[in-house]
C-alpha cells in the first residue's frame, strides 16, 4: 500500500489495484491536495508491474461530493493565473485518468456531483448503486462543468450532457445506467458482490489483451473508416497473434484448459 493524505492505493497478489477517494468526512469532496495526490496515484499505478486494471472508489457513505466548500473559498480569491493554473492540474488528472493504459472501472455509492461525474466518465466502465445521486451541480454556485465537459460528452452524449450541465438536475443510479454513464446498477446492499462478480470476469482475460483492446477502441472511436484505420487493426490482431500471451491463449483454447493468467489469479 501506497501512503497518501486523501487516499489509499492498495495493490492486490491477484493485480487488481484499487485507488479509495478517502476524505469519508468530507464526502471525499475534491480539494487541490487530492488532486495532485490523484495524478500521482495514476502515475503510480501506470509505473508498476503486473497491474491487471483499476478500481477507483470512495470510501465511506458518497464516492464524491464535488469540490470541497473551503478549497472553492480559496479559489474565488485567486486571481486569472493562479486559477488557471488549478484547471491545468484538474486537467492532467483527467486526462491521465483516461489514458491510463490498463483498463478503469469505477465503483459508485452515494453522491457524485461535479467534477466526480468526470472521474466516473474518465473510467473505462463504471457501476454502483441504483439509489446513487448524480448531478453536474456547477452552475448552482455560477461556475460551468468546463475541464469534465469533453469526458462527460463522450460517456452520455452531447444533448445529455447539454441538458444536465444547465440544468443541474440530480438523477439517479438507474438514469445513469440508461444515460451510459453506469455500465450496470445494482441495489445498494448488492454493490459490493458486484464488484466481487465484476473483479472475477475481468480477472479471466488476457491482461495484454485487455490493454490492446483498450488501445484498440480508442484508436476506432467513432467507427469512421479509413485506410489508416484499416492498417492498424489489420496490425494490431497480426501483432498480439504472435506475442507470448496471444499464443498461449490460443494454445489454452485449443488443449482445452485454462491460460496462464487464470490459474495464476
Amino acid at each position: 500500500m501506497t501512503d497518501f493524505d486523501t487516499l489509499q492505493l492498495e495493490f492486490a497478489d491477484n493485480g487488481v489495484a484499487t485507488l479509495w477517494l478517502n476524505r469519508p468526512e468530507k464526502n471525499n469532496a475534491f480539494n487541490a491536495g487530492m488532486i495532485r495526490e490523484l495524478i500521482l496515484a495514476i502515475e503510480t499505478v501506470k509505473s508498476a508491474a503486473n497491474v491487471r486494471f483499476l478500481m477507483l472508489r470512495g470510501r465511506g457513505r458518497h464516492f464524491s461530493a464535488g469540490a470541497d466548500l473551503a478549497w472553492m473559498q480559496e479559489s474565488a480569491r485567486l486571481d486569472y493565473n493562479a486559477n488557471l493554473d488549478d484547471s491545468r492540474e484538474l486537467a492532467e488528472l483527467m486526462y491521465n485518468l483516461y489514458q491510463l493504459k490498463v483498463p478503469t472501472l469505477a465503483v459508485v455509492q452515494g453522491a457524485a456531483f461535479g467534477g466526480a461525474l468526470g472521474l466516473i466518465s474518465c473510467c473505462d466502465m463504471a457501476i454502483g448503486a441504483s439509489d446513487a445521486q448524480f448531478s453536474l451541480s456547477e452552475v448552482r454556485i455560477g461556475l460551468a462543468p468546463a475541464v469534465i465537459s469533453p469526458f462527460v460528452v463522450q460517456a452520455i452524449g452531447e444533448r445529455a450532457a447539454r441538458r444536465y450541465a444547465l440544468t443541474a438536475e440530480r438523477f439517479s443510479g438507474e438514469r445513469a445506467r440508461e444515460l451510459g454513464l453506469l455500465a450496470e446498477c445494482y441495489p445498494a446492499e448488492e454493490l459490493e458482490q458486484a464488484v466481487q462478480d465484476w473483479t472475477a470476469n475481468l480477472l479471466l482475460n488476457s491482461p495484454q489483451a485487455m490493454r490492446v483492446s483498450k488501445e484498440l477502441m480508442r484508436e476506432v472511436g467513432s467507427g469512421a473508416l479509413s485506410p489508416n484505420l484499416r492498417r492498424y487493426t489489420e496490425n494490431a490482431i497480426a501483432r498480439i497473434r504472435v506475442s507470448p500471451e496471444g499464443q498461449e491463449g490460443l494454445t489454452a483454447f485449443l488443449e482445452k484448459r485454462k491460460p496462464g493468467w487464470q490459474t495464476n489469479s
